[in-house]
């Protein structure tokens, strides 16, 4: 049985089918980088416009408040991040939709910093997201923290009385391999430390339980695979038992406790909705909410499921082709969240050659080649057809065609 073949049944016995229809994807693009930037939901557009012409345009300032034109903007970013909870086995009131995954990685361990007095080390890996490793820098700039890195078997050992923190992505944002949340968070915890997961390549696409692991701290993206947008807001997790004690240091005014009382001094608010610095980008968060609502319908565990039997169809195909190409990603599919990577001297090139086929991934330096499942409107015979454009691409040796080697600046 051919591929094809193969991908016809997987298809016609797929649950999430049906749910490609919901999202908006061009005619001859076969779209792998979900786990970079989610695809449009169709009913994005419309929720848009309700919120420009009828909430801005119609209710003005009142709709701030809850009202005949909509549900209040001044809520949205606490109803928002309770939509996100559930997603990351949170309660509603830990969560809240807000600024960006750095800016939420700042006030974190800002806050992480003041909860461990005598204590400055924030552990991570090397190798980690740059933004996540950038923002320790920052602080360690200002002589309030000090970075130490350390490779993931290591990452135990590393943990000393000196560690205020330790601050990792639970899904590597190049390898898609995945930590081992529950025992690194005991591990931490039992060496006085708190601990910080970047949640921004699993939320929407890996069960978590944030509860039941005993997470303190998280942060995560809305624009990979809860379809948010570009620039869509961001999330930040607190656990409740720290809600008292969180002093995150961007005091703004909509983190104050009564923030239209408008006083000179300022007094955080009692729970998640410290967090909160300025004013909420209503547009943003009504474009996430439309995506989180989706994803949620859907479920993650279906979610899941499907993803790792997405990738382990794509190995299974470039196998059948021979082709060459050396994983990056844990061979076991547990092991992995829902993208997978691989290593070649020419990944630039390739990549680029897949684009003009119409086979989006993404490249990131020195030489990997990702390619991202979003279950939700993927498909078995996009799989398929993917492993054919690689085979033919690596094989021929398209990807040496002058147009593919000429870098841009922006990848």
């Amino acid at each position: 049985m051919t591929p094809e073949q193969r991908a016809q049944d997987f298809d016609a016995a797929d649950p999430l089918t049906g749910y490609r229809d919901r999202f908006t994807l061009p005619d001859g693009v076969i779209y792998l980088d979900g786990n970079s930037l989610g695809a449009l939901p169709k009913a994005t557009p419309e929720a848009m416009r309700r919120v420009i012409e009828q909430e801005w345009g119609e209710g003005l300032i009142r709709s701030w408040n809850a009202s005949a034109f909509g549900p209040g903007w001044f809520d949205a970013a606490g109803r928002i991040g309770g939509k996100i909870a559930p997603l990351i086995g949170a309660e509603p009131h830990e969560v809240i939709a807000c600024d960006s995954t750095s800016v939420n990685l700042f006030k974190l361990i800002a806050a992480a910093l003041a909860m461990r007095p005598g204590r400055k080390v924030i552990l991570s890996e090397p190798g980690n997201f740059p933004t996540d490793l950038y923002m320790i820098a920052g602080l360690e700039a200002q002589g309030l923290a000090e970075r130490r890195l350390a490779e993931r078997g290591s990452l135990i050992t590393a943990l000393d009385n000196d560690v205020a923190l330790l601050m990792l992505t639970h899904v590597h944002y190049k390898s898609g391999a995945m930590h081992d949340m529950a025992a690194l968070t005991r591990a931490a915890q039992a060496a006085g430390a708190l601990v910080l997961w970047d949640l921004s390549h699993s939320t929407g696409a890996v069960p978590i339980d944030l509860a039941a692991v005993g997470a303190d701290f998280a942060v995560g993206c809305g624009y990979k695979y809860l379809c948010g947008g570009p620039g869509a807001p961001a999330f930040a997790y607190v656990a409740k038992r720290h809600h008292a004690d969180l002093a995150q240091p961007l005091t703004g005014w909509f983190g104050h406790a009564a923030p239209f009382a408008f006083t000179d001094d300022y007094a955080p608010a009692p729970g998640i909705e410290r967090m909160l610095c300025g004013t909420s980008p209503v547009l943003g968060l009504a474009a996430l909410e439309v995506g989180v609502d989706l994803i949620a319908e859907i479920g993650v565990g279906r979610l899941y499921e499907k993803s790792q039997a997405l990738s382990e169809f794509l190995l299974e195909c470039l196998m059948a082709l021979n082709v060459d190409l050396e994983l990056v990603s844990p061979p076991q599919s547990g092991a992995r969240g829902s993208h997978i990577s691989f290593r070649h001297p020419d990944a630039y090139a390739i990549c680029q050659a897949l684009i003009a086929r119409g086979v989006i991934g993404d490249f990131r330096d020195p030489d990997v080649l990702r390619l991202g499942f979003a279950p939700a409107y993927l498909s078995f015979a996009d799989i398929a057809a993917a492993a054919r454009h690689i085979a033919e691409v690596v094989g021929t040796g398209e990807w040496q065609r002058p147009e593919f080697n000429q870098r841009a600046a922006v990848t």
